[in-house]
């Protein structure tokens, strides 16, 4: 998965300042923006960082200039690819898949994707131009062989020919076919998601170049790629992400992937009493907590002289540890 986060920072001398878009306020400050790699344990449901790269600043600006004199000059997607190409060799060998939201929906992520030999998961506008592919007779006269039926209209799909793959316990059916996405220049395997709420049907349309990827994991793979979301609240909240007073970009680099790599320990620290394959109930509040209640207990026993193995063995001694923390 794949995702860029915000950074408010005020001052002038700070490395990489520039204007960089922030879903929080939905809206366009002046900041640091950083690029975040990482791999989701589709098991149990969680998500560890693999990398953090700041953003240059002056991408964009250097990328319109360039193209007002003719000349080219890397935006912000060839700086992302950049990011990813360097951290190609660290993917678990079985990864294959690259997971991001729409805004990287774009024809150079998709080839540069491609030329690291990864797929690309994410979404489409609800007015994507993508046209039906052909499969009836061919003219055997001169000239090109017909290669599209026409384009999708969206308000009316054609459901001969995207089938129904499945439907999802809350209702949600997820219909797919093989379609040419026009923006790509290339075959992918469309989920037209269908939902309906309180009477009234509205749809999202997911993606896959993996053309032999089930739509069931298409949608499961970016349902997915919020566990990114969870990483980003978690480590500005507990882990200092953003708490760094530094300028240079050493010293942010450090403080940014020194917190998302704590924040990766804590998720480890839990594992052990997880059953492999089920979710993690993951709150690093409670996390805290625990080792606050070990900590205050292990000074009341050397404080006091007592015996710690018989006070460990007791069957409380694991309640005295979860006080305080959030029901699971």
């Amino acid at each position: 998965m794949v995702d860029c986060t915000f950074a408010e920072k005020s001052g002038r001398q700070t490395t990489g300042l520039d204007w960089f878009y922030n879903g929080k306020t939905q809206q366009t400050e002046k900041g640091l923006e950083w690029s975040v790699l990482g791999v989701v344990d589709l098991d149990q449901h969680t998500g560890y960082s693999l990398s953090a790269q700041q953003t240059e600043a002056g991408l964009a600006a250097r990328a319109k200039a360039a193209q007002d004199k003719g000349e080219s000059a890397g935006n912000r997607v060839d700086f992302y690819l950049g990011h990813l190409a360097c951290c190609r060799s660290f993917f678990p060998p079985r990864v294959k898949h690259l997971v991001g939201d729409l805004f990287y929906s774009k024809l150079k992520w998709i080839q540069g994707l491609r030329a690291l030999g990864l797929h690309a998961v994410g979404k489409l506008r609800q007015d994507a131009n993508v046209n039906y592919l052909y499969h009836g007779p061919q003219s055997t006269g001169p000239g090109r062989k017909k290669k599209y039926a026409g384009k999708v209209n969206w308000d009316k799909p054609d459901f001969r020919r995207f089938k129904l793959r499945e439907t999802l316990d809350d209702g949600t059916q997820l219909y797919s076919a093989i379609v040419w996405s026009v923006a790509f220049k290339c075959n992918i395997h469309l989920v037209y998601v269908l939902k309906t709420r309180a009477g009234k049907q509205s749809y999202i349309l997911l993606f896959s170049t993996d053309l032999e990827l089930s739509a069931a994991d298409i949608y499961r793979f970016y349902s997915a790629r919020f566990q990114i979301e969870f990483i980003f609240r978690d480590a500005r909240q507990f882990t200092g992400m953003n708490d760094s007073q530094a300028r240079n970009s050493e010293a942010l680099d450090a403080q940014v992937n020194a917190s998302l790599t704590a924040l990766n320990l804590a998720k480890v620290a839990l594992r052990p009493s997880q059953v492999r394959d089920q979710p993690i109930s993951f709150s690093l509040a409670s996390l805290k907590r625990r080792a606050l209640n070990e900590h205050l207990l292990e000074r009341f026993i050397s404080n006091f002289d007592l015996d710690p193995s018989l006070i460990k063995s007791n069957p409380e001694w694991s309640n005295l540890l979860q006080y305080g923390t959030i029901a699971s």
